[in-house]
């Protein structure tokens, strides 16, 4: 394995340096093509693996409810044994050419998880699923810090402890007072991978915003269509089948489906991110591609430089909305220099 990106990485190290630096391991290198890369490219490119922890694991047989918690899930070691849940290694790789930035993500999951609260029809009504869906986020660090990671967006909003109760609200934001904005790209494998793109975000104090206003995401519910009235509660129905067609104009035989949540297209800004996924084996690959330059000034930009590169967190969803594995080391993205 270590024969088969060797040659790929010396000339990285001709092209870097002018001369022969050794580059340091801790980061994610991006090289230069002068066109897309191809499957090919991918296989001899150099990857960084990243691993993400804390999370919950979406297994394919539970252990009741203590597999659905998050507390048993990442705490206590009575339930599961010694160790934490294990971590989730990520395999990132990257190339850019002189327009945009490709960027791989691939990890072993072993579920495929993106029915968000799908419906199914048992020939005389409609029933909204619990499920959730896969998903990751990644920061950008837009400022140029030294120590950038996930920590500098993970912060309980409204907690505290009455009796043996505790409660919190976890929104993902910046400390107050921090006047700072980061760049968010956030992969839902149905409401956007699906569709073909990544949302694109910002962070900031207030909390996650995004890069071009309006909901693009609305609950196929026919009571949320109507005012005050909330999505999936019993005698709900969705507004579109599956094939985007008017519920109640169609027939439907017993074990149609149709989808939770309805995606319109993204505009401006929110739409600078495309994505290709695929799910195989056991595995999510996906693949992100951004300009490298855009024209929001709240995105950050990627230019070839001499190693300091772009520092970026990782987190990552496995049917859920809320308990994320995330990365905890400093992480960058170098774009090394093509050839001269």
């Amino acid at each position: 394995m270590i024969l088969r990106f060797l040659p790929i990485f010396v000339v990285g190290l001709i092209v870097f340096s002018g001369g022969c630096r050794e580059l340091t391991s801790d980061r994610l290198y991006a090289l230069y093509l002068d066109r897309d890369p191809l499957v090919a490219d991918w296989e001899r490119a150099l990857p960084r693996t990243v691993y993400v922890k804390g999370g919950q694991l979406n297994k394919v047989e539970k252990i009741g409810d203590i597999d659905q918690d998050t507390v048993h899930t990442s705490t206590a070691s009575c339930h599961h044994g010694a160790a934490l849940p294990d971590p989730v290694a990520v395999d990132l790789r990257a190339f850019y050419t002189d327009n945009d930035l490709f960027l791989r993500l691939s990890w072993k999951d072993a579920t495929r998880d993106e029915a968000i609260r799908e419906w199914s029809f048992d020939g005389q009504e409609w029933h909204s699923s619990n499920a959730a869906e896969d998903g990751f986020g990644i920061l950008w660090d837009t400022v140029g810090l030294n120590d950038f990671s996930c920590s500098y967006a993970c912060h309980i909003d409204d907690f505290g402890v009455q009796g043996s109760n505790f409660h919190a609200r976890n929104k993902m934001k910046l400390v107050t007072g921090d006047s700072r904005r980061f760049d968010l790209w956030n992969w839902k494998a149905r409401r956007t991978g699906h569709f073909g793109f990544a949302d694109d975000r910002m962070i900031d104090a207030n909390g996650i915003h995004p890069d071009a206003s309006g909901d693009i995401f609305t609950p196929n519910s026919h009571s949320a269509a109507r005012s005050d009235d909330t999505a999936f509660v019993p005698g709900d129905r969705p507004l579109y089948d599956a094939e985007g067609l008017p519920i109640d104009q169609q027939f439907h035989v017993a074990g149609s489906r149709a989808p939770g949540y309805l995606t319109s297209r993204p505009i401006s800004g929110r739409a600078d991110v495309a994505a290709f996924q695929d799910y195989a084996d056991g595995r999510w690959t996906v693949i992100l591609r951004r300009k490298l330059q855009t024209d929001d000034e709240d995105d950050v930009t990627f230019t070839p430089d001499n190693g300091r590169g772009v520092a970026f967190g990782l987190s990552l969803m496995d049917n859920t909305l809320f308990e994320h594995y995330a990365s905890t080391t400093a992480e960058r993205l170098v774009l090394l220099p093509k050839k001269r």
